[in-house]
């Protein structure tokens, strides 16, 4: 039993690792460097930005893959930990996770392509205005993708959320927050799609519960790893 308790707290600990590379490449591509290049609702400013910080755009493009990398990678992990508790759900977790990955890298593809447009290596004959308008057209699908992996993000932490709740070896209140968090990235997504003039508005509530959720399990993983008594 305390070999068997040795081998959790070791996987759930190399899980931590990935989580916490996982937030910290993610926060990067997702959230730092669209605020320093995206002007909403400005193509121009939009372009000028990308032009003027084009190694930062592309550390973004980079950050994202290795990000989607990690995923992959921590998923894995994380189905080590938890095919004792119920193998289905386990797989099904880590089907909703490698489903996104393709996804992820084709949409990049897009912000390569806005690059291109932008500095003339493409669409050459086509004026500045006709080039911005363009770019932001790939730009704006990436976008738009992005909304609908979130739904992803979200459905992957419900049979997470169960697994941690039934598994014995962590907290139950953690899995009540992986769901809750998973319910709150399934309704921002869904609201964004649906009621986009309200978007802006549930994000505010959503953002809370999803970060409680996934940090709070992060931060367990990372540093207690498992109960020591199973």
């Amino acid at each position: 039993m305390e070999t068997n308790v040795s081998s959790l707290k070791n996987t759930a600990r190399i899980a931590g690792v990935w989580y916490l590379l996982l937030a910290i490449t993610g926060v990067y591509s997702i959230i730092y460097v669209p605020s320093k290049i995206m002007v909403r609702g400005d193509a121009v400013a939009t372009a000028n930005n990308i032009l003027a910080n084009e190694f930062l755009f592309r550390t973004g493009i980079i950050s994202d893959l290795i990000s989607n990398t990690i995923f992959m990678l921590l998923v894995l992990v994380l189905y080590r930990l938890f095919k004792q508790v119920n193998e289905h759900k386990a797989k099904l977790m880590v089907a909703l996770v490698i489903v996104q990955i393709p996804a992820v890298f084709f949409m990049e593809a897009f912000n390569i392509t806005s690059l291109m447009i932008l500095k003339g290596e493409i669409l050459k004959t086509f004026e500045l205005n006709q080039r911005q308008d363009l770019a932001m057209l790939f730009l704006k699908i990436n976008d738009y993708g992005t909304l609908t992996l979130e739904m992803f993000w979200g459905l992957w932490l419900l049979p997470f959320g169960q697994l941690v709740y039934k598994s014995g070896f962590i907290p139950r209140m953690f899995g009540v927050l992986l769901i809750i968090g998973g319910m709150a990235y399934i309704i921002e997504s869904l609201t964004h799609l649906l009621l986009p003039n309200y978007g802006a508005f549930v994000s505010q509530y959503t953002f809370v519960f999803y970060t409680i959720g996934e940090l709070s399990i992060m931060l367990w993983l990372l540093i207690k790893g498992v109960k020591t008594k199973v």
